[in-house]
């Protein structure tokens, strides 16, 4: 059996690139937030906002959440 690459999308293959890198993004922000030490119940709020949000979590974390940690 050939393989042939006349059903090849490369459209398809776009889409999984920005799938897997917003996956990774994702991914990045929880691990960032679970390590890191907040005040009172920011770690918590931090991790609900990544998982309810989950396009828009990663970017305020990002520009909002990283500068509240605690040094």
């Amino acid at each position: 059996m050939e393989f042939q690459l006349d059903n090849f999308s490369f459209g398809l293959m776009i889409w999984q690139i920005i799938l897997f890198v917003t996956l990774f993004f994702w991914l990045f922000c929880v691990i960032d937030v679970l390590r890191a030490s907040f005040n009172g119940n920011d770690k918590l709020i931090w991790v609900l906002v990544l998982l309810f949000v989950p396009l828009l979590g990663p970017f305020l974390y990002l520009f909002i959440g990283r500068n509240k940690r605690i040094k």
